[in-house]
Order: structure tokens, then C-alpha cells, then sequence
């Protein structure tokens, strides 16, 4: 698979480091409790179909980026800077 680093450009997909999904990234608070830290570092969705994604671009200029691909097809239909859709949702 080649990602598109919006810095970079296109690159191989082991220049990356994946993180997981990038909408679900709510860490719960230090005092949460054993089963809400239980589900946020062991309880994935593997869902078929459109996901966003946020990988690191390690091994290139460091950037977080927000992939949006299909997980049937493996087909990736875009990318952009994790900074960028963090300021296009507030």
C-alpha cells in the first residue's frame, strides 16, 4: 500500500507508524476508572468499508496525517495533515 504524505508525497506504507482510528481517539480522564482504561487501550472496531485512520509519518518528516481508505479494497481515498481536520471540526 502507498500513502500520500501531504509534506512528502507519495510513500511507501512502511515509512508509517499506524495508530488507529482517528475519530475514536477519545482518551478517557486519569481517573476514569480500570474499565473505561480497559475498553479505550483494548476494545477496537474492525469495521468493513470507509474508515479514517491517523498514521505518523516516521520514517519521513514526522507528520500525523488522517488517511481515509476502504478496508475491502484497500483503496485509499485521501489524506491530509491530522492539524488540518482537527481545525475543519471545530
Amino acid at each position: 500500500m502507498r500513502l500520500t504524505c501531504p509534506l512528502c508525497g507519495e510513500r511507501d506504507r512502511r515509512e508509517f507508524y499506524y495508530k488507529g482510528d482517528a475519530i475514536a481517539l477519545n482518551r478517557p480522564a486519569p481517573d476514569a476508572g480500570t474499565d473505561a482504561w480497559d475498553d479505550y487501550l483494548y476494545l477496537r472496531d474492525n469495521p468493513a468499508g470507509v474508515t479514517k485512520d491517523l498514521w505518523q509519518h516516521e520514517l519521513g518528516c514526522s507528520a500525523w496525517i488522517v488517511v481515509e481508505r476502504n478496508t475491502v479494497t484497500h483503496e485509499v481515498l485521501s489524506t491530509a495533515l491530522a492539524s488540518d481536520v482537527k481545525k475543519a471540526t471545530k
